[in-house]
C-alpha cells in the first residue's frame, strides 16, 4: 500500500483552514531532497506557515509539498518530500498530527523483517 501521510496532511490542512486557523508544517530539513531556507531552521527542523495568506501556488502532492513564499522579504520556492514532514498542526492551539518515521513499517516483500518471531494473540478476561 502507498503511504497515508499525504492524504492525512491534505485532510488536516483543510480541517485547520475550515476552522479559521493557521496550518503549520514541521519539517526535517536534513531529509533527502528538502529545499527550504535552512538559515530559518533550528536543530535540523523548520516550521513553515502554509496558510493561503503566507504562500502562493501551494501543491500538496502525494510525493512532495511545494509552494512559493517570502523569507526575510526574499521570494523563495520551497520543496518538501512527504517523508520529511514531521507534523502538521494549527498555530493557534497546536492541534493536528505528528508523524512517526516508521509509520508504514516494512514493505510486504521486504526480505528482512524487523523481528523474527511470529505475532501472537492473548485472551484477556
Amino acid at each position: 500500500m502507498t503511504t497515508s501521510r499525504p492524504y492525512l496532511i491534505r485532510a488536516i490542512h483543510e480541517w485547520i483552514l475550515d476552522n479559521t486557523m493557521t496550518p503549520y508544517l514541521l519539517v526535517d530539513i536534513e531529509g533527502e531532497g528538502v529545499d527550504v531556507p535552512r538559515q530559518h531552521g533550528q536543530n535540523g527542523k523548520i516550521v513553515l506557515n502554509v496558510s493561503p495568506q503566507a504562500v502562493e501556488e501551494l501543491m500538496l502532492g502525494n510525493d512532495a509539498i511545494g509552494f512559493s513564499a517570502r523569507f526575510g522579504g526574499i521570494a523563495t520556492n520551497v520543496y518538501v518530500p512527504i517523508d520529511s514532514v514531521l507534523a502538521i498542526y494549527a498555530k493557534e492551539n497546536g492541534r493536528g498530527m505528528v508523524f512517526s518515521e516508521d509509520e508504514e513499517g516494512p514493505a510486504p516483500d521486504d526480505p528482512s523483517p524487523t523481528h523474527s518471531r511470529r505475532p501472537s494473540l492473548k485472551v484477556v478476561k
